[in-house]
């Protein structure tokens, strides 16, 4: 069993990607085919830690409430009250300070209400990552599981599939067409491809081919890691303690109030000086009173002249900007960001599961025998087929809509189940699940789970296919009497070009070029639609090509499905 004392001190200095996959593997302890043992990952837990990156400590109150006051115009304010108050003092201290007790009202005021903002968009952030619970695939105990992100441990054999976010830093031990977006953490714009070979040891971290860090992403391909750096001790970990170090700079609308605090200061002074000296220059005072009093009208011309509602004013119209953004669910943890995001001229964002619901779904499938609807979105496969006017269709075409969701289903590397609690649990590409829910919805699903798969050609964004070669006695094709099958499922632009057959009821038949011209426009109508199109082909491979990996070639066209990812309700 392994230990924890197989484990590296740190894991940054064990140099792990300049030692070989076994070699990795044996310094923490794990066996590369059954993983850790559910005890040892628990004792690694307690030891190490969860795999989060620290928190900021929470800023109490008072601090909230101290900061509010840090502000050149509030500064003016509280000498105007301290003014005065002397002032009142002076004059014999009868009646209330009238002017200090509004002026302190006021600058109170405003400090309640930006702290108020500030500790409700602190709680919303609290509760926002209560729930953000990003999930993690493993193997431990000789079989695949998927654990929470936070229990992942060093040691760990994590399984990594396209669409995965790379939950820790982990040593790849072996990959199929594996590569990794990795811009978050490397600033590099294209997505880099992965092995399982060692580097050198003085491989900058961008180059580091053999790894794959926290707070990437899978972009296509497989892969398995040994898990090596969790938490602070990962790569992203030391990135964030960078930031925590990092000085924040002045928001544009803090910039401005405090150069327009230091000029009001300015001039407050400056009025005052002048009134005071031409008091002294065209009076004849003589005694302590008369320049008592010179000066405290000096001082009230320079107390009427500071703005005391500015501060104020500024405060309740950045809280009603945080309250608009609030209904757009959108939290805001200063009141100052409200003007910083409105000086912004362009907003770069993503549109998959940002501007749209990331939950593709198929919405329409076309075949030799037409064009047809399937109704439902979202990842609940309930649905039906029908054709253009809601109608069920023929026996024929939805045998031809089956066998096309079929063979998309089986060259396919995401996953779909019915969970004891009756909810469906999916996990891989939004494309590829759609294509499950889709098959699912015509209840064909049964086959796809008994064909096995010999060998595949992972999709790669060159080729723009994917391809899988499965056991032909299972994947219930009639006229596939070979042993093996290989299915393609890609961009309809490339798969058809490497078509030279369709398959027509059952019937394979030459595809021909008044066919080919056909489907080109039925695929631009889709695009029209913003339609994602996808083309699935199939072809029996005979025994000679069974000892080598098949051709992507002579194909047997199925059909083009239309995929649609439905935008969200907000955007």
């Amino acid at each position: 069993m392994s230990t924890m004392n197989a484990l590296p001190a740190d894991p940054r200095s064990h140099i792990a990607w300049a030692q070989s996959a076994e070699s990795v593997a044996a310094a923490f302890g794990t066996d590369t085919s059954t993983g850790l043992t559910t005890d040892e990952a628990g004792r690694r837990l307690d030891a190490t830690g969860p795999n989060e990156l620290d928190a900021s400590p929470p800023v109490p109150i008072w601090v909230r409430i101290g900061r509010q006051f840090i502000d050149p115009l509030v500064g003016l304010l509280l000498v105007a009250i301290g003014i005065s108050t002397l002032a009142w003092v002076v004059d014999g201290a009868e009646g209330a300070p009238i002017e200090a007790i509004v002026i302190a009202a006021i600058v109170i005021a405003n400090a309640a209400i930006g702290a108020w903002q500030e500790e409700r968009a602190v709680r919303a952030v609290a509760a926002l990552r209560q729930l953000a619970g990003i999930h993690a695939t493993v193997v431990r105990d000789g079989r695949t599981q998927v654990i929470s992100r936070t229990d992942l441990v060093p040691g760990d054999l994590l399984v990594l599939a396209q669409g995965d976010a790379v939950g820790a830093d982990c040593r790849l031990i072996e990959t199929a067409s594996l590569v990794v977006a990795e811009a978050a953490l490397t600033g590099e714009s294209s997505p880099v491809s992965k092995s399982s070979e060692p580097v050198a040891a003085d491989t900058v971290l961008a180059d580091r081919s053999d790894m794959a860090y926290q707070g990437t992403a899978v972009a296509s391909g497989r892969g398995i890691g040994v898990v090596v750096a969790t938490g602070m001790r990962s790569e992203l970990g030391r990135v964030a303690s960078m930031i925590d170090a990092a000085e924040s700079e002045p928001t544009p609308l803090e910039v401005q109030i405090d150069w327009l605090g230091k000029a009001l200061g300015l001039v407050v002074l400056v009025l005052a000086a002048i009134v005071v000296g031409t008091i002294l220059l065209t009076s004849d005072i003589s005694s302590f009173s008369g320049y008592v009093d010179a000066v405290l009208v000096g001082v009230s011309l320079a107390v009427a002249a500071v703005p005391e509602g500015l501060p104020a004013i500024l405060t309740i119209v950045l809280a009603l900007g945080v309250q608009r953004m609030a209904a757009k669910q959108a939290i805001v943890k200063q009141l100052s960001s409200v003007e910083t995001l409105g000086a912004a001229s362009v907003i770069c964002t993503d549109k998959t599961g940002t501007l749209t619901r990331n939950e593709m779904s198929v919405v329409t499938v076309i075949v030799p025998g037409g064009r047809v609807q399937l109704t439902g979105v979202g990842y609940v496969p309930i649905g039906r087929l029908v054709d253009a006017d809601g109608d069920d269709v023929s026996p024929t075409v939805r045998d031809e809509v089956a066998a096309v969701l079929h063979a998309g289903s089986i060259a396919n590397d995401a996953s779909l189940h019915l969970t004891p609690d009756g909810a469906w649990e999916v996990r891989g590409d939004p494309t590829e699940i759609a294509l499950l829910v889709a098959e699912q919805k015509l209840e064909s699903s049964g086959a796809r789970r008994n064909a096995e798969r010999v060998d595949e050609i992972p999709f790669d964004a060159d080729r723009k296919l994917m391809s899988t070669v499965n056991d032909g006695q299972a994947v219930g094709f009639v006229d596939a009497p070979s042993s093996l099958v290989m299915f393609t499922k890609g961009a309809p632009d490339v798969l058809v070009d490497r078509c030279v057959s369709e398959r027509v009821g059952g019937v394979v038949q030459p595809l021909t070029a008044e066919r080919r011209r056909d489907i080109a426009d039925a695929v631009d109508a889709l695009a029209d639609e913003a339609l994602r199109p996808l083309a699935v082909a199939y072809r029996p491979v005979d025994g000679e090509e069974a000892s080598s990996t098949p051709s992507e070639s002579e194909l047997i066209l199925l059909g083009v499905v239309g995929i649609a990812d439905p935008p969200r309700a907000e955007a």
